[in-house]
């Protein structure tokens, strides 16, 4: 939804204040040089391979530079979506400037070192999010999502704050890259508090179950907003579980725990997202699960798999958010049925694409070697596989293709993509300073690869709908907050 409409409600005095596009349009530019400017950076990083910093206060590594040309260019993309988007609205510049403002949060934050100032701009991060969130100053509704949301991230930045406090306690060190030269020495009570904080300060950032509500309640937002929120700001778990790498992978026990959170989203969002009938809400269930797979992922110890997941997450839901109106289509009921249900019943479609799930996962093996000894990269490779053959799945059924040219384009379509996966996965791994940190298998790892299994198969066959108790409980769990919701179209015409 929006936030703005050019129809004014009866007896209501319309908002015909027109502001002036000078402001987006120096803003569009900026932000197009700074990701100029940011490849720039990247290329002199690889060449030099160093770390550069201001001691104490700053340190611009490979997950900074490489973390600032994503994000540079996913909001030079909005900033020049939004101009058009915005173009009439008495909110534009209030909207312009405060998507900069985050723009500039979030670069300074993914280059802070001294723990103060990483915490002051994490809770930046989210004021300025809250406030993009409810831009429309006079509709109620997006007042109350943005309240919904500013707690959810105050929360987090109160339990970051702990965190950081208890680890400065600990080793006697502000900043990051000394706590993490001190991570050797860390443990006890102290230790597990500030490693709890991080998790659950993760959590909430990324809208993770149970503290998805703020995501689900910010519907408000204009779609360029929601399209920075889903791309961008929630990925913020998966950056401070990597910068905080050395701290969260002192004890096997708690990563075992952040695998468990991670998996319990990536599975929930998936079951959420099954009983949804509007395309935003379904688009937010989505990045719930999806961002389960991300810190699922750093709980395995893979860092690199986490980031290269969020920033193919961030191109995939910002196209998927600002394309959505184009995801609207009408069909009669003859139309759908006889289009999806033959396919599915396809035993040699099944065969092509489980085939290819299989055949995808050795060759993500062979060029990663994960998955090649027994430990939590064979985990990762689980989810390869398994993520492969749905997608395989899709393609066989949906792709308007005879059934000879779609069961021959799958593989060729999908091995290349996978070798794709592989190598960025792997130059991401190479940029950063966090080195892997594989577990051993244990008993719960093959209980989330079974729950995953049976996930699937309840969903693609549609054995969840019989239960109207778990349909029931799996709608009420995406209800946003009552004050969010719009239950007159007059009060949103208004604006």
């Amino acid at each position: 939804m929006s936030g703005h409409s050019s129809k004014p409600t009866v007896g209501a005095l319309p908002d015909t204040t027109v502001e002036s596009p000078f402001v987006p349009v120096v803003l569009t530019w900026l932000v197009w040089s700074l990701f100029v400017a940011t490849v720039v950076v990247l290329v002199a990083r690889l060449r030099l391979g160093a770390v550069w910093e201001l001691p104490g206060l700053v340190a611009i590594d490979g997950l900074t530079v490489l973390m600032w040309v994503v994000i540079t260019f996913f909001s030079s993309i909005l900033h020049s979506y939004s101009r058009r988007y915005m173009a009439g609205s008495s909110h534009q510049t209030r909207f312009f400037l405060a998507m900069f403002g985050f723009t500039v949060a979030v670069m300074a934050l993914l280059a802070a070192d001294h723990i103060a100032l990483f915490g002051v701009l994490w809770m930046a991060m989210g004021l300025i999010m809250a406030k993009l969130i409810g831009i429309n100053e006079g509709w109620k509704q997006a007042q109350a999502a943005a309240a919904v949301a500013r707690n959810y991230f105050l929360t987090s930045s109160i339990l970051l704050g702990g965190s950081l406090t208890a680890l400065w306690w600990a080793t006697d060190a502000t900043t990051i890259s000394g706590i993490s030269a001190a991570a050797d020495t860390l443990g006890g009570s102290l230790w597990l508090v500030a490693a709890g904080g991080l998790v659950f300060a993760a959590m909430i950032q990324s809208a993770l179950i149970p503290f998805h509500g703020w995501l689900l309640s910010s519907m408000t937002a204009p779609a360029p907003a929601s399209a920075l929120m889903h791309a961008g700001f929630v990925n913020a778990g998966g950056i401070l579980l990597t910068r905080f790498a050395p701290v969260i992978t002192v004890d096997s026990t708690l990563m075992l725990g952040v695998v468990a959170v991670g998996a319990a989203s990536a599975g929930g969002g998936k079951l959420l997202k099954s009983v949804q009938t509007d395309i935003k809400t379904k688009l937010g269930c989505s990045t719930v699960g999806q961002m389960g797979f991300m810190i699922m992922q750093a709980g395995l110890g893979f860092f690199g798999a986490a980031i290269t997941h969020l920033i193919l997450h961030g191109f995939y839901k910002a196209y998927q958010f600002l394309s959505s109106g184009q995801q609207v289509e009408q069909k009669r009921p003859s139309e759908t049925t006889e289009h999806t249900v033959g396919r599915m019943t396809s035993a040699v479609g099944f065969g092509v694409a489980l085939l290819t799930g299989l055949v995808g996962g050795v060759v993500f093996t062979v060029l990663t070697g994960k998955g090649a000894n027994v430990d939590s990269g064979l985990l990762l490779t689980f989810f390869v596989v398994f993520t492969t053959l749905h997608a395989a799945r899709t393609a066989v059924q949906h792709t308007s293709l005879s059934p000879l040219a779609r069961y021959g384009a799958v593989p060729l379509v999908f091995f290349p993509a996978i070798v794709t996966y592989a190598v960025v996965y792997e130059s991401v791994s190479n940029l950063l300073i966090v080195s892997t940190a594989t577990t051993e298998l244990t008993l719960l790892h093959g209980v989330i690869a079974v729950a995953f299994v049976g996930i699937y198969v309840a969903i693609e066959t549609g054995i969840h709908e019989h239960s109207q108790r778990l349909y029931v409980a799996l709608l009420n769990a995406t209800q946003p907050s009552s004050d969010t919701l719009l239950t007159s179209t007059e009060e949103y015409n208004e604006y």
